[in-house]
């Protein structure tokens, strides 16, 4: 499997762990479905990412940036939602980071 697959393969797994406490709370789908894609595409560019980081370190800001977008708009009506959302965004990123990293060497 080439490293692409592997990004989107294990962002499908993070989307997936994202959206169980989601779908608990009862979240609406357009919230869930941001999250689940949120994951994919951060899984995609961190197997593309040419960062000279650690590979956690490409998970987390790669994933915080593509959360960026999202979080102002979810800041702007909720600013104490950002808490969990960030925190959650920094352990998947970081994660996701460093299997991508041990997968693709």
């Amino acid at each position: 499997m080439n490293k692409n697959h592997w990004g989107i393969v294990l962002g499908t797994a993070a989307g997936i762990i994202d959206l169980i406490p989601m779908i608990v709370q009862g979240l609406t789908w357009d919230a869930n479905l941001s999250a689940f894609f949120l994951w994919i595409v951060s899984g995609f560019l961190i197997s593309t990412s040419s960062l000279r980081f650690e590979g956690y370190q490409n998970g987390i800001v790669i994933s915080m940036l593509v959360l960026l977008p999202s979080a102002i708009l979810i800041g702007w009506q909720q600013p104490l939602s950002l808490f969990p959302i960030m925190g959650m965004t920094l352990i998947l990123g970081a994660g996701l980071g460093h299997f991508i990293y041990k997968l693709n060497k």
